[in-house]
């Protein structure tokens, strides 16, 4: 019985060592394709990130990036203002008020997963139909923000939910005894401790905005130009045709006229989503400390 044993523990020992070599080597080779792109990325726009493409107006020579670069913030920062309560809210509700293992739940959830599963060429043809032609806003920022805050509406939703899940129930259970409400609770208690995780959902929230295309095509239009009214900034109009950075990357490299550009526009919206998410990595970590 004891040779037995024994003879087990080895194969055993094996799977783990080469459980843990294919875990290192797909890490690696994640890692490896990772820096490949981005040295190939920086290798071809880094030269062409000239003064003309930051100039403020767009003209077909200078292919100015700038008026892409302020629609794209503008559109981000919109479209998580409508998204951001919207999906917090849901989960809240899902989490600390609704009935666990509820009929209402459960179809709530799998509206959730099918809403995020469907491509955002779809979205963008919704977009369309209702946004620009129904209501009649034409192509134009708005119609952008709206379809956009339907798109990454799920992926918080589903993000906020787990993370106020995850929070333990002794966090509750000790302000219950000390006379706290349920408001209160969910407020002070639960929802700074699930902060981390509801800002790892915001930041892949960023990361679908500003790299989407197809479903911008057809709701903000591809118009170069600055998202301002007739008065300047910070007036800005909400109905005015604009396009992001990740459209104004594919009209330039669609045309063949502008490929290096587009490879320095490519350069700037990786810096952007880089940026982005270093802000909000920042953010969780001064929100964990601050928990500690």
């Amino acid at each position: 019985m004891k040779k037995k044993r024994l003879k087990n523990k080895y194969p055993r020992k094996y799977g783990e060592i080469l459980l843990g070599a294919i875990t290192w080597a797909a890490a690696l080779l994640m890692t490896a394709v990772l820096l490949y792109i981005i040295g190939f990325i920086v290798y071809r726009g880094a030269p062409y990130l000239k003064p003309s493409l930051f100039s403020p107006t767009y003209n077909s020579t200078n292919v100015s990036l700038l008026p892409a670069l302020v629609s794209t913030v503008y559109m981000t920062a919109f479209a998580l203002a409508v998204a951001l309560p919207l999906g917090l809210g849901a989960a809240i509700y899902l989490a600390e008020y609704a009935r666990r293992g509820h009929k209402v739940v459960r179809l709530i959830r799998l509206a959730t997963e099918t809403l995020a599963g469907i491509p955002s060429i779809i979205h963008g043809l919704f977009g369309m139909l209702f946004f620009v032609t129904y209501l009649g806003w034409g192509f134009s920022l708005l119609a952008g923000v709206c379809t956009l805050a339907i798109m990454i509406l799920p992926l918080i939703m589903r993000a906020s939910e787990e993370a106020l899940l995850a929070a333990p129930d002794s966090y509750r259970e000790g302000a219950f005894a000390l006379g706290a409400g349920k408001l209160r609770t969910v407020f002070r208690i639960v929802l700074p401790a699930a902060a981390p995780g509801i800002l790892a959902g915001v930041i892949l929230s960023v990361g679908r905005i500003v790299g989407e295309t197809a479903a911008l095509i057809y709701t903000a239009g591809t118009v170069a130009q600055m998202p301002f009214a007739e008065g300047g900034p910070p007036l800005i109009d909400v109905f005015a045709s604009v396009r992001t950075l990740s459209v104004h990357m594919y009209a330039l490299t669609r045309e063949g006229l502008h490929t290096n550009e587009g490879f320095a526009t490519a350069l700037t919206l990786l810096a952007v989503v880089m940026g982005i998410n270093a802000a909000a990595a920042w953010m969780a970590g001064r929100v964990g400390k601050n928990r500690s």
